[in-house]
Parts: C-alpha cells; sequence; structure tokens
C-alpha cells in the first residue's frame, strides 16, 4: 500500500502537467459541442439584462424550448414573445427565487405544464451599490437571498430529476467581484462569492454522475441597467461588456462541457496577481484603475 502511494505522489505532477497541456489544446482546437435541439432551458430572471440575451441565444443556437422566471411581468412577457416569433417555444412564469416555497410550487408548475428543465441558468440578481454602514437590513438581507439561497432552491427543485435521467446542466451567472470585491457593493460581492463558493462545490460533487455537469461564469462590468451609472477610469483599457457577448459565450461553454468562464479571458491575470501580491500594492490598482471609487455615480436600475 505504501508502495502505490509512492508511485501516486511521483506521478500526481506528470498528470497535472498533462491536464493543463490537454486543457490548453482542447480551448486551441474545435471540440465536440452539445447539442440543444432536446434542451428544455430555464432562465432566472430572464426578462430583462443578460437574462433575456441568454434566452435569445439558446433559442438561436437551437434550444427546444425556454422557459422564463422572474418578478417583472411586462419584461417576461415582452422577452417570451420575441422568442415566440423566432420559432423556439417560449414560456414564463412569475417566480421569486428569494422565496424558497414559491421556487418550489412554480417548478411543479413547469413539470406539468411544459416538461423536465435540462438546462437551469441562475441568474437572477440584485445590487444596491452601497457600502455597509449606508444600506438597510431589508435590502442586505434581500442581496443574499436572490443571489446566494435563490440559486440553493431552483437546484434543490430542479437537480434530482436530471440526476434521474442522467442528463442536465446547471449554469451560474457569477461575476469578477466575487473573486476581486470592490467598495460600495458590499452586498452584491458577499453574495457572488457565497454563489461561487456554492457552484465550485456542487460542481465537485457532480463529478461522479454521469451526464450532469455545471457552467459557471465570471464576466467582468457588463453594460446592463442593473449597474447603470458605474465608471472606471480608463474605459477604453476595460471596456464594459455587451450582455449579448456574455450571452453568446456563456452559451458556447454550456455547449462546450466548460466548467469556469473568466470574461474578458484577462480576468484570469486579476485573480493570479491576486494570490500573490501584497494587501498594499492590490490597495493602489483599484485606486489606479478607479474601481476604488467606481461605484459613487451608481444608479442602478431604475
Amino acid at each position: 500500500m505504501e508502495w502505490k502511494n509512492a508511485c501516486r505522489l511521483l506521478l500526481f505532477p506528470l498528470q497535472m502537467l498533462y491536464y493543463i497541456v490537454r486543457a490548453s489544446l482542447c480551448s486551441l482546437l474545435p471540440g465536440t459541442r452539445k447539442d440543444l435541439t432536446t434542451e428544455v432551458v430555464l432562465i432566472t430572471g430572464g426578462g430583462r439584462g443578460i437574462g433575456r440575451h441568454l434566452a435569445k441565444e439558446f433559442a438561436k443556437q437551437g434550444a427546444r424550448k425556454v422557459i422564463l422566471w422572474g418578478r417583472t411581468e411586462k419584461c417576461l412577457k415582452e422577452t417570451a414573445e420575441e422568442i415566440s416569433l423566432s420559432g423556439t417555444e417560449c414560456h414564463y412564469f412569475l417566480c421569486d427565487v428569494a422565496n424558497r416555497e414559491e421556487v418550489y410550487k412554480q417548478a411543479k408548475v413547469v413539470r406539468e405544464k411544459v416538461g423536465d428543465v435540462t438546462i437551469l441558468v441562475n441568474n437572477a440578481a440584485v445590487v444596491h451599490g452601497k457600502s455597509l454602514m449606508d444600506s438597510d437590513d431589508d435590502s442586505l438581507l434581500k442581496s443574499q437571498h436572490i443571489n446566494t439561497m435563490g440559486q440553493f432552491w431552483t437546484t434543490k427543485a430542479f437537480l434530482p430529476r436530471m440526476l434521474e435521467l442522467q442528463h442536465g446542466h446547471v449554469v451560474c451567472i457569477n461575476s469578477i467581484l466575487s473573486q476581486s470585491p470592490i467598495p460600495g457593493a458590499i452586498d452584491y460581492c458577499t453574495s457572488k462569492a457565497s454563489s461561487l463558493a456554492f457552484m465550485e462545490s456542487l460542481t465537485l460533487g457532480l463529478l461522479d454522475c454521469p451526464g450532469v455537469g455545471c457552467t459557471t461564469v465570471l464576466p467582468f462590468h457588463t453594460n446592463t441597467e442593473m449597474f447603470q451609472g458605474m465608471r472606471v477610469r480608463f474605459p477604453h483599457l476595460f471596456p464594459p461588456l455587451k450582455p449579448e457577448v456574455v450571452a453568446q459565450r456563456t452559451v458556447d461553454a454550456v455547449r462546450a462541457e466548460k466548467a469556469f468562464l473568466y470574461l474578458p479571458w484577462t480576468m484570469h491575470i486579476l485573480v493570479i496577481l491576486k494570490s500573490f501580491m501584497p494587501q498594499v500594492a492590490l490597495e493602489e490598482i483599484h485606486k489606479f484603475s478607479g474601481t476604488y471609487t467606481c461605484m459613487n455615480t451608481f444608479k442602478g436600475r431604475t
């Protein structure tokens, strides 16, 4: 037994090198992509912003059915009608993911009226854009309930059937702020860090579950009304992402069975720098780039 463990220990660095090289080659070479023509996709927060573009992109790339969840019926209805006109079956349901009982109830309605969900996209999120001392308690709780706990309830509602079918995918639209927080958005950064830990744990937990996978997307600032008013010092060097680009890259990552997607790819460098640079250097980077004060002009969704 000791001899076997010693051999495993010696082979471990070679295994890691092999996986790194294989992953690098796979990212450069076109591979097989998941066929979406049999997939039923449910998107939380699907009425506007990134969620709306995700719904359109899944439909464009061949999803069989698209289901929208959200709290604003007007937005949901408009998005559903637009997707239906494109030729893809689309349904919408009013659902607040922060409400556990409502999630379970609507999940049952979805199964009865539309069918089994095979791709769950946890996209719903809110941000209040205030410091800790300026935030009221209810707003702080709301961020945690929607951005973090909502994923627990939706995943618990739909994952069991995916495991039973041995077919499914759980997607999380996270944020690079989960790994590089900024002042003025303490509720959002905290909830997204919790959300990332949830997805990392879930991804590892599903390794032995055939046919079921996860994708976590960590985009930079995206140009949607949710972060309206946010400003960085050098917008030409650090331009906000377009929501349609985030949607396209997300669907591509799901089809490629990619576990984690950083947008843009330069966010990898930020994460690496943070792992070894002293705190004082990181503070200077924040001040130089303007992220230290970028939420001072924040307006948010009107």
